[in-house]
């Protein structure tokens, strides 16, 4: 147990039963009655943020998170299959700590996952991904306003919209966060 004082931003906290990690911390003292913090937590697991006031010696639990390196093997069900990069131990992690990023996720790709106590609490995609493009329409000579875009399928079943010139068999840079195109891969 750690006091109120010793709480940084970015710090993991066991509050009020559930993982948050805090967003940001201030230290108030009004000019009557005793400093305290004022938290922005964010629940790990809903994605809600809480406002909490705490007293400047009040307990908290500071929670210790070990986050490494893994590669993402395959999916089963709903969950997706890592391995550790170092000691080769697989883990179930659930595709939800992913995100909209899940998505993106081949086989081979390095992610990052953090455990609290040997239980997967977030994970992160790499946040650019390069993709073939499977399937698109070949784009129509003329057709060529200003930022013209066309959908496309990529190898993991996702349509994204591509600019004209790309074509099919082409590899191209995805944001994973967004989804958006970026550029086209040589």
């Amino acid at each position: 147990m750690a006091k109120a004082s010793e709480i940084k931003t970015g710090n993991i906290l066991r509050y009020n039963g559930e993982l948050v990690t805090v967003d940001e911390i201030v230290h108030r003292t009004p000019g009557k009655g005793g400093a305290f913090y004022i938290g922005k937590f964010r629940n790990i697991k809903s994605g809600k943020t809480v406002e909490a006031r705490l007293g400047t010696d009040e307990q908290v639990e500071i929670c210790r998170v070990e986050t490494s390196d893994y590669q993402y093997l395959y999916e089963e069900g709903d969950y997706f299959i890592v391995m550790d990069n170092t000691s080769f131990e697989q883990f179930s992690i659930e595709k939800t700590l992913f995100g909209s990023a899940a998505k993106f996720l081949k086989e081979g790709m390095n992610v990052i996952v953090s455990f609290e106590s040997e239980e997967p609490i977030m994970a992160q995609a790499p946040t650019t991904v390069e993709l073939e493009i499977t399937y698109t329409e070949p784009a129509v000579k003329g057709d060529t306003s200003t930022n013209a875009l066309k959908s496309a399928t990529v190898e993991t079943g996702i349509e994204i919209r591509v600019p004209l010139f790309v074509n099919q068999g082409d590899k191209v840079r995805v944001d994973t966060r967004t989804g958006e195109y970026i550029e086209r891969v040589k």
